[in-house]
């Protein structure tokens, strides 16, 4: 059987057991989605490529750890979010972040328009980096990651009533933020 029909907890049982290429395809399956997840909290794109590489490596390396073969995924969120707020305690971020590359307008639309989404995006990430690390980082994995409550409490070491609050907090302050574009 080919890897990419494969699930996510047969490749890591077969990668516990020392499968290369079964890791290999699970690498290849979430580093876009947890590359972005870095990029957006931490708004460098050098920093979330280190972040991104630590964390496939640090994985591997305590992949017998993992009580739960499906949990992995999960797992996988809650190192990067983490290894993400780590990197925000210990430097104020001063980077913006790359929107075009993350969210580019599309090429269909006049250059107004194009020019308004632009300005948009800038005032988002702006207000983005005014929210604490942990509203941040529950704000992205609910709203742009499509988490459950329950899942972000398990990657931020939060009750989902607290991953609640977070994210009630960070929406209000952005909405307050993003009042002109409504």
């Amino acid at each position: 059987m080919v890897a990419d029909e494969l699930d996510d907890a047969t490749l890591v049982a077969r990668a516990r057991d020392g499968d290369v290429r079964a890791y290999e395809e699970l690498v290849r399956r979430h580093q876009d989605r947890m590359f972005r997840l870095a990029l957006r909290m931490l708004g460098n794109r050098g920093d979330a490529e280190d972040v991104v590489q630590e964390v496939f490596l640090t994985v591997w390396r305590r992949l017998a750890q993992l009580q739960q073969d499906a949990a992995f995924l999960g797992w996988l969120y809650r190192t990067t979010t983490n290894r993400c707020l780590n990197v925000l305690r210990s430097r104020k971020p001063s980077a913006d972040v790359d929107w075009e590359e993350i969210a580019a307008p599309g090429n269909q639309a006049g250059p107004e328009r194009s020019a308004q989404v632009s300005e948009q995006l800038a005032v988002l990430n702006r207000a983005l980096r005014e929210l604490t690390p942990e509203q941040r980082a529950c704000w992205l994995l609910r709203e742009v990651h499509g988490r459950s409550y329950e899942e972000i409490g398990a990657a931020v070491g939060a009750s989902p009533t607290a991953v609640r609050g977070r994210i009630a907090r960070a929406r209000a302050q952005l909405a307050e933020v993003m009042r002109p574009w409504r």
